[in-house]
């Protein structure tokens, strides 16, 4: 008779180590932490930034007990947001585009002056759906706010829940007009601002094709980051409709969510004089991943013939090894968006542009890259801190580079470090 209890003794044992075992499994809780890799070429500039940006260099810890999961990572990110999030006041432009589309942007102005005493813009495109009142827009918006820089956040097109689209045309996966617009507003209203470009996921795919397709782009803007965007939409594909990393199930909820976008401006986009069909609505109620909706919907906004033909001309693959400003690419090895395999285009480019520099951290999720000891993240992320701890090199670089270029010899004994 003794040993039926000690019979489930042990079974609760087993049963508590496999939780145990699964718990720690699935929280990566012996994942070490580590600084992030960062792939460039030794040159005075980069080692500048790398110097004057140090938290590039040190080691990113994320929570203890939950922020070495990038799927927790990625879904606290999109369930809470940030935490004390700010709420920033901005004034929201509209902007008339060729097409009858109206583009809006919110701008923010600096609270304080920069130090380096310039007028500095961070011009700043959100994620897929995003716009200016999400709350990781509103924290780093907040954040930069304090360190001296006007923000201007494009508000893709249709992703405001209370403004009307003007013609049958809605946000894409590449399109640059939109940001363009925004962007010639802000150089033509502060002529004697510098611009700092920001974009997160696809976000960055459109800042990074928008700076690209035109060197004259590239006027009077100091610098770009990309944040978590996947850089090919043709090679990321099939990796979506993997269960890997449970992608196709992420991939699932973002059709959904982009279902919903297209559904709450039906009226625009299905309209008798729209280009759309019944057949294409009733196409949208059954599709299950972006790809169905970028196929049924979105390659025809602008004439593609095909799906592949959409991803091609929509990357920024094709277009960023046109970009010549200072290029810094941050990704998460453990995004559970991003397939590893992606990751070879920005660290190749790195390897052969000098004005690239790759950062790729252990953990973060996508666009997570929280920071904390133990369990309640910090306000401010890793990835706040990141960029405009960036901006301000950068900023602060074009501020000495004349004494720096004739201090050639000087500089290069005084900023020296091993290339990671």
């Amino acid at each position: 008779m003794c040993s039926m209890p000690a019979m489930f003794d042990g079974m609760k044992l087993a049963a508590v180590a496999t939780v145990l075992y699964v718990i720690v499994r699935c929280l990566n809780l012996k994942s070490p932490t580590a600084a992030p890799d960062i792939t460039y070429q030794d040159t005075p500039l980069n080692r500048f930034l790398l110097k004057s940006c140090p938290i590039l260099t040190k080691e990113y810890i994320p929570p203890l007990l939950w922020g070495k999961s990038g799927h927790l990572q990625t879904a606290l990110y999109g369930k809470m947001g940030r935490v004390s999030c700010p709420h920033p006041i901005g004034l929201r432009k509209y902007l008339p585009m060729q097409d009858g589309a109206t583009a809006t942007f919110d701008l923010f102005e600096p609270m304080g002056d920069h130090r380096t005493g310039d007028d500095v813009t961070m011009v700043i495109c959100p994620g897929i759906g995003n716009h200016s009142e999400k709350h990781y827009i509103r924290t780093f918006v907040g954040h930069s706010q304090k360190e001296g820089y006007r923000c201007a956040v494009l508000n893709h097109l249709g992703a405001l829940p209370n403004i009307e689209l003007t013609s049958p045309r809605m946000f894409t996966y590449g399109c640059t007009w939109e940001f363009a617009s925004m962007v010639g507003y802000i150089k033509k209203m502060f002529p004697h601002t510098h611009l700092i470009v920001v974009g997160f996921s696809l976000g960055g795919n459109i800042v990074c094709k928008f700076l690209g397709e035109n060197r004259t782009n590239q006027e009077r803007v100091l610098c770009c980051v990309s944040v978590c965007q996947g850089y090919s939409a043709l090679r990321a594909q099939e990796t979506f409709l993997q269960w890997d990393q449970c992608r196709r199930f992420y991939n699932f909820l973002m059709a959904d969510n982009m279902k919903k976008i297209i559904l709450s401006h039906r009226g625009s986009l299905f309209g008798n004089a729209t280009k759309m069909e019944d057949a294409d609505l009733s196409r949208l109620y059954t599709a299950t991943s972006l790809m169905q909706i970028d196929e049924t919907i979105m390659r025809k906004f602008h004439g593609h013939n095909s799906l592949k033909e959409y991803y091609e001309k929509e990357s920024c693959v094709h277009y960023i090894h046109n970009v010549d400003v200072p290029l810094l690419l941050v990704n998460s090895a453990d995004d559970p968006l991003v397939h590893g395999s992606l990751l070879t285009i920005p660290r190749t480019l790195a390897e052969k542009k000098q004005n690239v520099i790759f950062a790729l951290t252990l953990h973060g999720g996508h666009l997570g890259f929280f920071e904390g000891a133990v369990l309640v993240p910090q306000p401010l992320t890793w990835m706040d801190k990141v960029i405009v701890g960036y901006a301000n090199a950068m900023c602060q670089w074009e501020k000495q580079k004349p004494s720096l270029r004739s201090n050639h010899g000087d500089f290069d004994q005084i900023f020296t470090l091993k290339k990671g």
